[in-house]
């Protein structure tokens, strides 16, 4: 088995960052780990450079910013990147300005700024709830990312995972027979993402959810309704060249990857 990759990265010398992380590893002596020092890393190009390559191994980061600026870009590059990373020093600033009741000199109103992750996270997950099933689509403009497909192809679990990560998701469900909103419609590429699964693997969900709710409709079950319904919305994103995403026997994880990855390519282009 390949090792763990964990990369340790600093504006100084990267040293708290190794120190902190060596002795965390002591309590995971059954997995093997590498450890890669990224010190000096004062611009936001270095820290692009890094994410990309953090990506393409899997890997992880530990990051020892003390530039708020800096901090914000890693955060920022890492969600682009759909990569994990921790903040080691952001934390302890924020809870000793907030013990001390002073900021650190020359960094007016930092105890907000340390917080803007956590609230964007919170007004994320607001917006998803909002934005869930077709609600307010008049304020689709106002999304990062808008899901498309018919019932029960994971719209609202991937919203809400989406969100977690900070980004602004809704979603909107594809019914026979309906046109998509303008408001859909009019949204440029890289934004709207359709899902799509397989005939019977659908059917077979749709049943155990109608088995489990007491309902009855056939129709919705069936799996010739449920072909039919899904090259309805294949043509629907055939037809506004939507990068349409397979979701069929895949974890939550795996499919918002995928979604992140194609996003990336898009902005990248």
């Amino acid at each position: 088995m390949n090792p763990y990759k964990i990369y340790a990265v600093s504006d100084g010398t990267g040293r708290t960052a190794e120190q902190a992380l060596q002795a965390v590893l002591t309590q995971f002596q059954n997995r093997e780990v590498e450890i890669f020092l990224k010190s000096e890393v004062r611009t936001e190009g270095q820290i692009e450079k890094i994410v990309s390559e953090v990506a393409s191994q899997g890997g992880f980061i530990v990051h020892t910013l003390v530039s708020e600026v800096l901090r914000e870009n890693i955060m920022r590059i890492c969600r682009i990147h759909n990569v994990e990373a921790i903040d080691l020093i952001g934390p302890l600033i924020l809870r000793l300005a907030h013990f001390l009741d002073e900021s650190p000199q020359e960094e007016p109103g930092l105890y907000f700024k340390l917080n803007k992750a956590y609230f964007k996270r919170i007004d994320s997950m607001q917006f998803a709830f909002n934005h869930d099933d077709g609600q307010r689509d008049n304020e689709y403009v106002k999304a990062e990312i808008v899901l498309v497909g018919v019932s029960r192809t994971f719209k609202t679990p991937l919203s809400i995972f989406l969100a977690y990560k900070g980004w602004f998701v809704a979603n909107y469900p594809v019914v026979m027979g309906h046109e998509v909103p303008e408001s859909l419609a009019a949204l440029p590429y890289g934004k709207v993402f359709g899902l799509t699964t397989q005939a019977h693997e659908l059917s077979g969900l749709r049943r155990a959810r109608q088995e489990f709710l007491g309902g009855e409709m056939e129709e919705y079950v069936s799996v010739d309704h449920v072909r039919k319904e899904l090259l309805y919305a294949q043509k629907i994103f055939n037809r506004f060249e939507w990068p349409v995403i397979q979701v069929t026997n895949k974890p939550i994880e795996e499919i918002a990857a995928e979604i992140l990855a194609i996003k990336r390519r898009i902005e990248q282009t």
